[in-house]
């Protein structure tokens, strides 16, 4: 049973409500887990928090975390589904109260709250990224712990949540941060040229290979790699980058020699790689070698409390000094409170600057609508189409608005818009041809 009673697990620090996961029948009844983290993974595949011994549970299983003083079950896209009751959750979640029973394959869990504790006080700002919401204060003390470590980590988060900033301020909080830093986008690379990225070629290895090219392995030699979203990465790439990893050399395309290469990973996706792992989509070697340690990335939705700071620091970074009631009035910024933010603090930094170049208050109108989970389904007639048709027509329509966008900003530059999106322009290329856009 939950008590209210202080378990001090430091001299000072904050109070935080430990969520709890009990065993209550199948092979290892009795087991019980509990974590100040947030966040519990169940499965059978070492790593995660709760390893269980029952073989109809899948590797990766279920997740269970806080969200808005509730308890978030999510399926990891299981092979037998969580079920609650009655209703099965496959890929899917659901929000569930303290002391609820949950069946995971032969075994029946129960979540509910654990005690209060203690833990170490968190920094209110880590390199760019702050925040005082208790979300952020938890991932900030998480990353300030392992900084300091020269382990892998992987960052998860929706896109324009801010994991590129936890990455930087990984590097530039570790030992490393006086040797390069180096980014490689993984989703805006053609498969091609992945390898010539990653691990550089020689003169004439392949048509256009007119000089030789130094990958990102050895440039940041002594530093850090980031590589964004790591989950696009196809089968064949996968297992390139874990020998390199495994080696500790990489062998430039076209060239005989390996080179030794001392650098810190850091990556970075979108996806949830655990179910990706349960379906075979990515290699469960490879995310053992990438997430020794895992650090989530809280949507804004999820961080409310951060908005008007993060209003105030947009509106000083673009050099504007005046009053910020003159620009977001207090009863914009309680409007801006309720609103999604599907695109996250990407998307709320665009509005601020569009709102700032207009030279006038902020418009509530010109908000983006957005569904209470950041859902970019805008009609309702997709929900009536089979899961793989709908997930096109929605990046489709995604791709077509953001390049428009991006051009219209660009005023028709596609060099420029390529740099704008931090996109490798030849892929920007291929998606104006796609759409038919000049």
């Amino acid at each position: 049973m939950p008590s209210d009673r202080t378990v001090p697990l430091e001299r000072s620090g904050r109070l935080v409500r430990t969520l709890r996961v009990e065993v209550c029948s199948g092979p290892d009844t009795g087991r019980t887990i509990a974590s100040d983290t947030g966040a519990i993974s169940v499965g059978t595949a070492d790593g995660n928090d709760l390893v269980l011994t029952d073989n109809t549970v899948s590797r990766f299983h279920l997740e269970v975390r806080r969200q808005a003083g509730r308890i978030l079950a999510v399926d990891l896209g299981s092979t037998n589904g969580t079920r609650i009751g009655s209703a099965v959750l496959q890929s899917s979640s659901a929000t569930v109260d303290p002391k609820t029973s949950l069946s995971v394959g032969a075994t029946t869990l129960r979540v509910d709250d654990g005690d209060i504790v203690a833990v170490g006080d968190a920094p209110a700002r880590l390199g760019d990224f702050f925040g005082q919401g208790e979300p952020v204060r938890r991932l900030m003390a998480q990353a300030t712990r392992v900084a300091a470590s020269d382990v892998s980590v992987l960052v998860l988060g929706e896109s324009g949540t801010g994991k590129e900033l936890i990455a930087r301020a990984l590097h530039d909080a570790s030992s490393r941060a006086a040797e390069p830093f180096v980014t490689v986008d993984c989703g805006a690379i053609t498969p091609t040229l992945f390898s010539s990225e990653l691990f550089g070629h020689e003169r004439g290895a392949f048509t256009g290979a007119e000089r030789q090219h130094i990958g990102a392995f050895e440039r940041a030699h002594g530093g850090t790699v980031f590589l964004d979203e790591i989950g696009e990465l196809p089968a064949e790439l996968q297992s390139a980058l874990l020998g390199a990893l495994e080696r500790r050399r990489v062998r430039r395309v076209g060239g005989r020699d390996d080179i030794e290469i001392d650098v810190r990973l850091v990556s970075a996706t979108h996806r949830d790689l655990r179910s990706h792992v349960n379906s075979g989509a990515f290699r469960l070697d490879l995310f053992y070698r990438i997430a020794v340690v895992t650090l989530a990335v809280p949507p804004l939705r999820e961080r409310r409390e951060d908005i008007p700071g993060l209003i105030e620091h947009f509106l000083a970074d673009a050099g504007y000094s005046g009053r910020l009631g003159d620009v977001f009035p207090p009863d914009a910024v309680k409007q801006l409170l309720s609103h999604p933010w599907p695109g996250n603090v990407r998307e709320l930094r665009n509005f601020v600057l569009g709102t700032l170049a207009l030279g006038e208050p902020a418009r509530l109108d010109s908000v983006p609508a957005g569904g209470d989970e950041g859902n970019s389904l805008e009609s309702a007639s997709a929900f009536e189409l089979p899961y793989r048709e709908a997930k096109r027509v929605v990046m489709d329509d995604f791709e077509r608005r953001y390049v428009e966008r991006l051009l219209q900003k660009s005023g028709g530059n596609a060099r420029q818009a390529a740099r704008d999106a931090r996109m490798d322009r030849s892929y920007l290329m291929e998606l104006m041809k796609r759409h038919r856009l000049r």
